[in-house]
């Protein structure tokens, strides 16, 4: 059979085509994360997920694939977000994004995402629209729903202090409001007379002082701040200036990281409450726990010099091995649709660092692969868990 002239450049092309996919042989993943910004502490995150992926690359990479991760800056900026999700879709041409980080930032590219078919995976954003597979069945959250951690706060509060007169400072936009509105479904009908004040602030203040300032005035013993990044360090280390000291104080798991309590003092965060579905690698507990051990043997070799007591590295390496079980899933059939398949038919998968009796599950109408949660308390130096085992049903 012999070619046309006009066909041999198409010709050339396919080939060429095929011979980079074949030569490639990897799979790209795309995140934007703030290394700038407001929130640029949770930059660490991706430092640990791309130092856990050179690890993969070594040991022989993931069903005989590399990994090229490709982690960018969106200053925790929408409009950022939305320039570097575009080039890494349409420039660096990623199977998929996964593990970028915020509400209003990942909501920024929630319809592009979907309109290309570009799975949105294990976003770290616990706002219930994330969990929505009818309407965006490219999108899957990586974190216990706000709304779901909120009911828990509020039902500890019901069984350790019903006569609680309590305060609100949350985050004005999806990730504040999620929060509050959990919160208040799991106080039910005592939340009217319970809650004595609420404040917000926007993500552009320089300082929350009037607002604490407000908070104190009105009376309340137990604090509940919906805060991120500095918000925290200026929530804890403000309530302690005023001298201001509720008998409950909670903070998101978001907030929780040492790096944003260390600019509060440690002394000030004594006390404070949050929950988590993962093992605390410093707590003393888990040092025998093959995981942790795991964990620190990574770090040691990929990430010498870390300072371990962040605990944004665990969790880069915690929702890594999360994506990494996604992948191995897809096999050789590394097309998005299969890798949605995977990702929503998760069944009970252990993963290192998870709280022992937890586990991820998803389905195809259950896009929420964590959904239980335990209490812990910072003693000053770290997170020290107590209770059982919570949901929120």
């Amino acid at each position: 059979m012999k070619l046309s002239r006009a066909m041999l450049p198409i010709v050339f092309a396919l080939l060429a085509s095929t011979a980079v996919v074949a030569d490639k042989g990897e799979i790209r993943i795309g995140q934007t994360l703030p290394y700038s910004g407001p929130a640029s502490g949770f930059g660490i995150i991706g430092r640990a997920q791309e130092a856990y992926f050179e690890k993969v690359n070594a040991e022989g990479g993931i069903n005989g694939r590399k990994v090229k991760f490709i982690s960018l800056d969106d200053a925790y900026s929408p409009p950022k977000t939305v320039e570097q999700t575009r080039k890494l879709v349409e420039q660096d041409e990623v199977l998929l994004t996964f593990g970028s980080l915020g509400t209003a930032t990942n909501n920024a590219v929630h319809r592009y995402l979907n309109g290309k078919k570009v799975p949105q995976l294990f976003v770290l954003s616990g706002a219930t629209k994330w969990a929505d597979p009818k309407a965006y069945p490219w999108t899957m959250p990586g974190m216990a729903a706000y709304q779901s951690e909120g009911i828990v706060y509020a039902k500890h509060i019901l069984a350790t202090k019903p006569d609680a007169k309590i305060a609100i400072l949350s985050q004005n936009d999806d990730f504040g409001r999620d929060y509050v509105a959990g919160f208040k479904r799991g106080l039910g009908d005592k939340a009217a007379s319970m809650i004595v004040s609420e404040a917000s602030y926007e993500t552009s203040a320089p300082t929350i002082s009037s607002q604490l300032a407000t908070l104190k005035a009105s009376g309340a013993n137990v604090m509940f701040g919906v805060v991120l990044g500095k918000f925290t360090s200026q929530m804890i280390k403000g309530v302690a200036e005023i001298n201001w000291k509720p008998d409950l104080f909670f903070v998101p798991t978001s907030a929780s990281s040492i790096s944003f309590l260390e600019p509060a003092g440690l002394d000030n965060a004594v006390g404070l409450i949050s929950s988590s579905n993962q093992k605390d690698t410093m707590d003393a507990q888990w040092a025998n726990d093959e995981g942790v051990k795991e964990y620190f043997v990574f770090m040691k070799q990929y990430m010498p010099g870390a300072d371990l007591n962040n605990s944004n590295y665990a969790a880069g390496y915690h929702y890594a091995t999360l994506m990494r079980k996604v992948l191995e899933a897809c096999k050789d059939d590394l097309s998005r649709d299969n890798v949605m398949k995977q990702a929503a038919s998760l069944r009970e998968v252990p993963l290192p660092l998870l709280l022992p009796g937890m586990t991820v599950s998803t389905g195809t109408d259950d896009y929420l692969p964590f959904q239980q949660l335990r209490l812990r308390r910072f003693d000053g130096k770290s997170w020290v868990g107590f209770g059982e085992i919570l949901d929120d049903r």
